[in-house]
């Protein structure tokens, strides 16, 4: 997306340099705001500036809030209310300043020791996993993201989710934490869920196990998506119970660990399944003793 130049520019300053603090400023930049300082303590961090934001300036704390217009406070979530909290006791805040945190668990709220010395708080969260490569930039293209501001401040902070060239959308203050859970849920053990899958398939001496479930999963994924519960399948949706003992007596004897998430997955599939119609309830008493 081009530079709107009619717009007006802020210079940026980025203080956490991590896997979603580097795209968003270089995404920033490609719109036409200057990234004037980046505070980056660790190597690797330090390499993302290089690679992603060539020129910028290493600057302290205090210098990148100083020469900035809008901060980009892309620390941890864990981080980043002590990190406020620090930054308004020192009085480093500029009335007038943007201050963006991308963390999906806040909205504003964690932004208020700033917001009381007159910073302009936003929370910009896009909702994209990144690698902390060069390639990161490219995924906010398209990406949605996760956005709360004060009213007066809507129409800015969706302008400037647009300009990095994401989807804005609105997510209220109250609701961040259930949204964010939401979103690890599906995201982070999604992760887990397949990585789990292809170490039993190894396990089972199958070659290539990405190879042979990408369609299966590809095809899930895109079922559920589409159709919700109506996508569910396999032997917890048919009431299959003796099958489901057979796939617990497995994972007990070859990865014990397995087992306990494979029988919290399959009771909350059964509870979906019979909440939609899936699984007739003859047929889940015999799979609920088995899941019991």
């Amino acid at each position: 997306m081009a530079a709107d130049t009619s717009a007006p520019r802020l210079t940026v300053g980025v203080i956490g340099v991590g896997r979603a603090g580097a795209p968003l400023a270089a995404a920033l930049a490609r719109a036409g705001h200057p990234v004037v300082g980046a505070h980056a303590v660790s190597a690797r961090s330090q390499h993302r500036v290089e690679e992603l934001l060539p020129g910028t300036p290493l600057l302290s704390v205090a210098e990148v809030l100083a020469a900035a217009d809008l901060v980009l406070l892309t620390v941890p979530d864990d981080v980043l209310g002590d990190l406020v909290a620090g930054l308004a006791e020192t009085g480093a805040i500029t009335p007038g300043q943007f201050l963006v945190h991308a963390s999906g668990r806040y909205g504003i709220g964690v932004l208020e020791p700033a917001t009381l010395l007159g910073a302009l708080p936003l929370a910009l969260h896009p909702v994209m996993t990144f690698t902390g490569g060069s390639g990161d930039r490219e995924r906010l293209t398209g990406c949605p993201f996760g956005v709360t501001a004060p009213a007066v401040l809507r129409p800015v902070a969706e302008a400037l989710v647009v300009e990095m060239g994401g989807d804005p959308v609105w997510v209220p203050e109250a609701a961040r934490p259930l949204y964010h859970a939401a979103l690890a849920n599906g995201a982070n053990h999604l992760v887990t869920l397949v990585a789990q899958t292809l170490d039993l398939l190894a396990t089972a001496g199958i070659e290539s196990p990405a190879t042979l479930v990408r369609p299966l999963l590809s095809t899930a994924l895109d079922n559920v998506l589409r159709m919700g519960d109506e996508a569910l399948t396999g032997p917890v949706a048919r009431g299959d119970a003796r099958t489901v003992a057979a796939h617990l007596a497995a994972l007990s004897e070859a990865a014990p660990e397995a087992r306990a998430a494979y029988l919290a997955m399959a009771r909350l599939t059964a509870d979906r399944a019979l909440a939609a119609g899936r699984l007739d309830p003859e047929a889940a008493e015999a799979l609920l003793d088995v899941l019991g």
